[in-house]
């Protein structure tokens, strides 16, 4: 999908150690990383939530004034430091004209959505008519489906992979039952082989292949939510469209993640949310991407006053005249309030750009996963001391940020004491803890700091365990 570094993540680190006469575990490799770093004034550009004021936190096991250790980018984005200035810009505006902001200001309200939707370009690589922002996520993959799932006698299959998302889990079952459709006859889902996390490229491809022409939509995850594993969304598109199916994937753990190329990939149709990796706030405006070569075949199946072009919308004639493509889908006025929080942090991609995030986090996250694989790989002198296992896969073109973890100590013991110490991650059944340091603003040294304070939270987990087996 995208080309490799010139130097894998545990060569850089070698390469690093080697300069500063250290091994490559050493801090002085992680504050070197960072003083090389070229997005690190990128930190500042958001709010890091403080030790004391993390409720779990224990204050005597930390510095209060010290910054939390956010590792859970991938559930909740931190917030941008504009985002109250944009918000109190448009509650000012309304306080102090009424009615006349929908036409007035750097975002009016009647179109803002359409000012800040050019940011999303290179972030999901795209033209700017194929991008709409609106909705949350599940919606927009809905209205999508309305208009791309039109099941035939013969072609009446959706695929998704094993453990997808619950939300797409149940938009997939509703749109089966809508259509009057048996679910376990129509909902092929493909799992990973037995004793396997993730799936490999070659059994989807085979999927495709045997059972194509019975399939009407292909939706994947971009990344997989739990595993953390990036699927290879080009070919995916190309095996599917080759049969015949359309090609659709929810982005919500790979936008703003990794590089994406939707147009050039000829991906059908895509949603995502913005509240992950995007960092618009809770319930923050979704976005959704139709390709151009679909603007005048697929339309909407359900449509609004916003679905009608702006030049003609306010003749109030009833005479529908849909805006070609993806801006089509859209149904009522946009969420202003929303598009404030969403505009400060794609302000901030559009600095950094995705092809340098991407860059970093490769070696963010190589980092984090060495320093893993030293201290808590399972040891051929069988010791008895704590294993951390990492379920997302190791090569970098198949992963995003995130890595999942699993433990030998069972993780309710685990977990619990990481957030005693700030470590704020997140905990998904059955058994996996995600942790991502995101390029945006995590740090080497934050990862450096994790793993010692993991091996505290380590220590007096599997003391409590022990005391109870």
């Amino acid at each position: 999908m995208e080309p490799l570094p010139l130097e894998l993540p545990a060569d850089t680190l070698q390469h690093v150690a080697s300069e500063l006469r250290c091994h490559p575990t050493d801090e002085r490799v992680a504050l070197h990383l960072d003083e090389e770093d070229k997005l690190r004034q990128f930190k500042e550009y958001f709010h890091i939530p403080k030790m004391q004021d993390l409720p779990p936190v224990d204050l005597s096991l930390v510095n209060k004034d010290e910054n939390a250790i956010y590792f859970s980018g991938n559930s909740l984005g931190l917030q941008p430091k504009m985002v109250k200035t944009y918000l109190e810009e448009e509650l000012n505006k309304w306080a102090k004209m009424g009615v006349y902001g929908h036409e007035i200001g750097k975002r009016p309200w009647v179109t803002g959505d359409e000012t800040i939707v050019g940011l999303m370009n290179d972030i999901v690589g795209a033209n700017e008519k194929e991008i709409v922002l609106m909705n949350a996520l599940t919606v927009n993959l809905h209205l999508l489906l309305l208009s791309f799932f039109k099941p035939t006698p013969k072609r009446y299959k959706i695929l998704l992979e094993a453990k997808a998302f619950p939300s797409d889990h149940y938009a997939v079952e509703s749109q089966l039952q809508l259509h009057g459709l048996d679910i376990e006859k129509s909902m092929r889902i493909i799992k990973p082989r037995e004793g396997e996390e993730t799936l490999r490229m070659e059994d989807i491809l085979e999927v495709i292949e045997k059972e194509g022409d019975s399939i009407a939509v292909i939706l994947f995850s971009g990344l997989h939510f739990y595993t953390g594993q990036l699927f290879n969304i080009p070919a995916i598109t190309k095996a599917g469209q080759a049969k015949g199916c359309f090609v659709g994937f929810d982005l919500a753990h790979a936008v703003g993640n990794v590089e994406l190329h939707l147009h050039d990939w000829g991906v059908d149709f895509a949603c995502w949310c913005s509240y992950k990796y995007l960092n618009a706030g809770a319930g923050g405006l979704g976005g959704a991407f139709v390709h151009e070569k679909h603007s005048h075949t697929i339309k909407p199946a359900l449509v609004g006053w916003f679905s009608h072009e702006l030049s003609t919308r306010f003749k109030m004639d009833n005479k529908l005249q849909l805006i070609p493509g993806a801006n089509g889908f859209r149904i009522s006025n946009p969420p202003i309030l929303l598009v404030c929080s969403l505009q400060a942090s794609l302000e901030i991609f559009k600095k950094a750009t995705m092809k340098e995030l991407r860059k970093k986090s490769i070696l963010l996250t190589g980092y984090l996963e060495y320093m893993i694989k030293h201290y808590y790989c399972k040891d051929k002198e069988g010791t008895k001391k704590p294993v951390v296992s990492i379920i997302t896969p190791s090569n970098i073109e198949d992963r995003g940020c995130q890595l999942t973890l699993t433990f030998s100590v069972p993780l309710k013991y685990i977990f619990p004491e990481l957030e005693k110490r700030g470590l704020v991650c997140d905990k998904r059944e059955p058994n996996g803890m995600r942790v991502a340091p995101v390029p945006l603003y995590n740090s080497f040294h934050d990862v450096y700091k994790f793993i010692r304070l993991l091996s505290s939270a380590l220590t007096s987990a599997e003391r409590k365990y022990s005391s109870v087996v």
